[in-house]
């Protein structure tokens, strides 16, 4: 399968979280996204594996993905050693995607930071001929996406672009809200972690607020990139 985008995330719910209305954009527009789970999220204070897994395919659902695929490192004790980055590789070179958007470089979870930074080189490690890899029978090819960018989660972090997801951010926050034993619910007997007090959702949407009031929207997603971007003419510039 060759497509376009593919968002990656240390637990179910970083991506819908920090970059679905960016996802539900280009898809409008025609591209094809996809996204990898590295971990089931089976460390979480609330849920378990087993629904987490039942709530990520539903807002898998809500975004219109060609697919979703959870593999099978370990939350919070993750390596990020060779077999794990090999692991990551061979899912690049399975869905060969134009773009990667991935963890943020740093945040409140040391999981965010830890994940960036191994699908970051697991991208460039993935177009040396040199690494040998086969997905079940059939040996793979090198494949390098053409850019790695990072969303911003919980920490406030000066993007390097942002983009504007007005149309978008009902539909985001319905993804959103498919995690349910992950937020807000005033029935739930579940322990109160920081994302599921009563306003955190708010919070997401004033952080969109933030970012598109600087290029005159009502609504934006920022991302960082580690190298410098271009752009075809003044004009394509907010």
């Amino acid at each position: 399968m060759k497509i376009d985008i593919l968002a990656v995330g240390i637990h179910p719910d970083d991506v819908e979280l920090s970059c679905a209305g960016t996802l539900l954009k280009h898809i409008a527009a025609g591209k094809t996204v996809g996204i990898l789970d590295l971990t089931k999220g089976e460390m979480g204070t609330r849920g378990t594996p087993e629904l987490r897994k039942q709530e990520a395919e539903n807002a898998a659902k809500i975004l219109g993905v060609k697919f979703r695929e959870i593999m099978d490192l370990r939350d919070g004790l993750f390596k990020a050693d060779e077999a794990e980055m090999m692991e990551i590789i061979k899912r690049i070179r399975k869905y060969r995607p134009e773009i990667v958007l991935c963890n943020a470089i740093e945040d409140r979870h040391p999981d965010h930071g830890r994940a960036a930074k191994l699908v970051a080189d697991a991208c460039f490690y993935s177009g040396l001929r040199r690494i040998e890899t086969t997905f079940g029978d059939k040996k793979q090819e090198a494949w390098r996406p053409k850019a790695v960018y990072h969303y911003i989660q919980d920490r406030h972090i000066i993007p390097d672009f942002v983009v504007d997801v007005t149309p978008f951010v009902e539909k985001k926050m319905d993804a959103i809200k498919a995690f349910s034993s992950q937020f807000y619910d005033p029935d739930s007997k579940e322990p109160l972690t920081p994302i599921a007090g009563e306003s955190f959702l708010e919070f997401v949407k004033a952080r969109m607020r933030v970012m598109g009031r600087d290029i005159n929207v009502d609504f934006a997603e920022g991302f960082t990139a580690s190298r410098m971007i271009g752009v075809d003419d003044l004009f394509g510039l907010r």
